[in-house]
């Protein structure tokens, strides 16, 4: 390692700033109205007005992928749009 590639606070304070301004930037674009890419299990079964049972066998069967973060399942809303359009298998 060089004297070049020392990372000093300034460095992190200057990403620390960017960092937090981009993340403001995303939560503004998020309240104009951009739709959510993911959604959450209650928010599928609401939106598909299924029960917590045939989600499920959705996710076994294959037919509604998801990504699994902690405890909680997450679906892609593009994913849910084709499956009422009967685009997904």
């Amino acid at each position: 390692m060089n004297a070049s590639e020392l990372i000093t606070k300034g460095d992190l304070n200057e990403f620390k700033s960017e960092l937090l301004t981009e993340i403001k930037r995303l939560v503004q674009l998020d309240g104009q109205g951009q739709s959510k890419k993911w959604l959450k299990s209650n928010e599928v079964r609401k939106l598909l007005k299924i029960s917590p049972g045939t989600l499920q066998n959705l996710r076994i069967n294959g037919t509604l992928s998801y990504t699994r973060v902690g405890s909680i399942m997450y679906y892609k809303l593009d994913d849910i749009n084709k499956l009422l359009e009967g685009g997904l298998q």
